[in-house]
């Protein structure tokens, strides 16, 4: 997709980045005016997760799809434009692009198909309306098997039948393990990299992860009562049997580390919960309460002494008729609340210790029971909890701009150096978040903190907490930060709050990243990782491409000498396909170092240039060879892939060759019988794998020129010469030195960044 050129600005003197943000803005007008928004097109608010955007396409699907309406002419187009949005909007990285340029700044072949109405209605997320299984994508599984509980995870794929055959089993392992173990699932059509850097390569794959453990694979029978064996081999929770020699010494013990008791009175009537409900119980509450079982019929007169009266129940007794769920309440209910802090004890408190504060205005509810077992969850971690209610200390809740129910994690540096949770309210993600958080260096920004003029660098993300983007973003900008710390600062701010702050940098989609170095701004334009973040600040500090002017472009780039190759990238700040294309842009850059020279030329700062040089559209990307020819050409990339290794491919083909063509004469008598020492590409003209590994035989060429001869050989022009070789795969790469010849395996992929210093980096056999 390209941009066309955008209209003149309006008169009148503006800086730079006002002009940038005034004419984005003018252009998400013109988008939102000639185009039906992607949101109302499936139903769904801006907040959507991507559980309810894939619920309400499937609802649309079953209802608009063409073999449903076989006689309606427009249902195939109309169609087509709920898949599209739907295809957007489940991406975080897409649907970023769509909310900050609308559709322009999407790749138009986005979306041009579809599947059967049968695959929407029987195959198409298959766990989505189950409660009892939780759906994970990309940016909630790290966090999950993170957090200390044990999951038990499906990796599926919509298209498998042995996946369907196993849902109905599924479900009920879900419902059976409720609460004791958590059951996922994750589609792996939907989140294909997060399958693929899981090493899920068959399907279904069903894991067992625990924190700070190997992933361990289910390989059985997929009965239910096979699975339901498999996962209780994981609850490791002791249930202690209870008599006169230890009940005592085991119930002081557990009392004195804060630790309850949850004991099950069985008599010769059989009313005793069964052995594995025991268990189940223990690894519910693991770290809450202990669990014990007593035999009355043995020990009458040890049970008698737990009766608050003779006839009347045990204190600690539970009815036989509880479900377990309703003896997990119970118990719940019974516990302490967390410890509350005050306005007076808050500073002192957090001065030199780390904490999880559930800041609440009030309320009770079941949420505020659930969190009464994070101070459990977190003990290892030395993270204390507590809660602090912001109806009585008002005050203190609007100094740190608490404006309703949260929880946030304070890194034990005081007050002012604290993470807010915004992911989901539930433990396994909370518990995630703090884990992450307390090792990590983001900071929430606060007007009196903001790094508007702060001397070290900040990473500054303007969100709002409704944006699933922005909370996607949030675990990647942690890990960013450990492996920058002490380098950059990073710091969120919540535009929902501090609308003034976001409205002075003109912030007007979620999230906006930006680096603040003193007085330099730069937005952060690429995928929503740690990597990304990690690539993109590193070409701050060593860019890889030349900012061109019209004055450095004649200079440089017409006046090239010494052989040197430009690639330039002709842009416009507002155009959408332009911001996807420089991150793949700088990456291509930093691959084709030493062999290409590669610029960018901002065309609405130099309109009338670009114009001069017949730029019509934007992007557009130009490769001006080693010799500049009086007539100055140049080579245009028409390819539809803008990703980094596309355009080194094209890049690198049109590097001057430094290889030879060999016969099978020049390679008897250069080759055999000469001096030099050889490397040789043996190919063949049909092979793919052949035309792609040209430019990288010709990188390596380059690279040795001057003490080892290139050379290439055509072998189905040559077959005997190629045979008598021993040639029996293209391509093949032989390094002939002293008469010795060694092969280098594995040229389908491309070579290593090879010189004398890192011969170790290749595979090689000598004969």
């Amino acid at each position: 997709m390209f941009c066309g050129l955008e209209p003149r600005a309006p008169s009148g003197h503006r800086s730079l980045p006002q002009m940038k943000l005034l004419l984005v803005g003018w252009l998400l007008a013109s988008v939102w005016a000639e185009a039906q928004d992607y949101y109302n097109l499936l139903g769904v608010g801006r907040e959507a997760t991507v559980r309810e955007i894939r619920q309400a396409f499937k609802k649309l699907a079953l209802t608009m799809h063409p073999d449903k309406k076989p006689n309606d002419k427009s249902a195939h187009d109309a169609f087509l434009k709920i898949n599209r949005a739907y295809e957007v909007l489940k991406d975080e990285d897409l649907r970023k692009k769509y909310d900050k340029y609308g559709e322009k700044g999407l790749d138009e072949q986005q979306g041009g198909r579809y599947e059967s109405w049968n695959y929407y209605r029987y195959d198409f997320g298959i766990y989505d309306e189950d409660l009892e299984i939780i759906t994970l994508d990309r940016g909630d599984f790290d966090a999950a098997v993170n957090s200390g509980e044990i999951w038990f995870i499906n990796f599926y794929f919509p298209r498998c039948s042995h996946c369907h055959q196993l849902a109905p089993t599924w479900r009920e392992v879900a419902k059976e393990m409720d609460g004791v173990i958590r059951i996922g699932a994750v589609n792996c059509g939907d989140n294909g990299h997060l399958c693929r850097s899981k090493g899920i390569n068959s399907y279904p794959s069903l894991y067992v992860y625990r924190a700070g453990q190997k992933p361990e694979k289910y390989f059985g029978d997929r009965s239910k009562d096979s699975l339901l064996q498999f996962s209780m081999h994981f609850i490791t929770t002791t249930v202690t049997e209870l008599w006169q020699g230890n009940v005592f010494t085991e119930i002081e013990q557990a009392f004195s580390s804060g630790v309850g008791w949850l004991i099950t009175f069985c008599s010769e009537t059989g009313d005793c919960l069964e052995s594995q409900t025991r268990q189940k119980l223990a690894g519910m509450m693991e770290g809450l309460v202990r669990v014990g079982w007593m035999d009355c019929s043995s020990k009458a007169a040890l049970c008698e002494g737990f009766q608050t009266s003779e006839d009347g129940p045990p204190k600690k007794k539970m009815s036989l008729l509880l479900q377990i769920r309703e003896i997990y309440n119970q118990i719940i209910n019974h516990l302490p609340d967390l410890p509350l802090l005050t306005k007076d004890t808050f500073q002192s408190q957090l001065a030199h210790h780390r904490w999880l504060v559930s800041f609440t205005f009030g309320e009770k509810n079941t949420a505020s029971n659930e969190h009464k077992k994070l101070k459990a969850m977190l003990r290892n971690d030395h993270i204390q909890v507590g809660r602090l209610d912001c109806m009585v200390d008002a005050e203190l809740c609007l100094s740190l701009y608490i404006q309703k129910s949260c929880l946030a994690v304070f890194k034990g540096m005081g007050v002012s150096d604290f993470e807010v949770h915004h992911g989901k309210n539930v433990l396994y993600n909370i518990v995630g978040f703090a884990r992450e958080s307390v090792s990590a260096h983001v900071t929430t920004l606060l007007p009196d903190n903001f790094p508007s003029d702060r001397k070290e660098p900040w990473l500054v993300d303007f969100f709002t907490p409704w944006c699933p983007p922005c909370r996607a973003l949030l675990p990647e900008l942690r890990k960013a930060s450990i492996q920058l710390a002490g380098q950059m600062r990073f710091g969120t701010l919540d535009c929902t709050i501090h609308h003034h702050l976001c409205s002075m940098y003109k912030i007007q989609a979620y999230p906006t990243t930006v680096i603040f170095n003193r007085s330099s701004l730069h937005e952060y334009e690429g995928q929503h990782s740690a990597d990304g973040i990690l690539e993109f600040i590193q070409d701050l500090a060593s860019p890889s491409v030349s900012v061109l002017d019209p004055e450095s472009f004649q200079r440089r780039v017409k006046g090239r000498a010494g052989g040197e190759i430009w690639a330039v990238d002709f842009y416009a700040p507002w155009c959408g396909p332009c911001q996807a294309l420089l991150p793949e842009w700088r990456r291509m850059a930093r691959l084709v170092a030493g062999q290409v020279m590669v610029g960018s030329m901002d065309c609405q700062k130099h309109q009338s240039f670009c114009r001069s040089q017949g730029v019509r559209a934007y992007p557009e990307i130009r490769l001006y060879p080693s010799q500049p020819s009086p007539a100055d050409t140049y080579m245009t990339y028409s390819g539809w892939n803008r990703d980094a290794q596309s355009l080194r491919m094209w890049t690198l083909s049109a590097l001057p060759r430094v290889s030879v063509d060999l016969s099978p004469e020049s390679f008897r008598d250069l080759v055999l019988l000469g001096p030099d020492h050889w490397v040789l590409d043996f190919y063949a003209p049909w092979c793919g794998p052949c035309q792609h590994f040209a430019p990288e035989f010709e990188v390596l060429a380059r690279m040795v020129k001057g003490e080892v001869r290139s050379g290439k050989l055509d072998c189905q022009a040559h077959q005997q010469t190629c045979q008598s070789a021993g040639i029996t795969a293209y391509p093949t790469v032989l390094f002939l030195y002293k008469k010795k010849i060694v092969t280098i395996h594995n040229v389908d992929q491309k070579l290593p960044n090879v010189g004398k210093a890192h011969a170790s980096e290749w595979s090689i056999l000598q004969h």
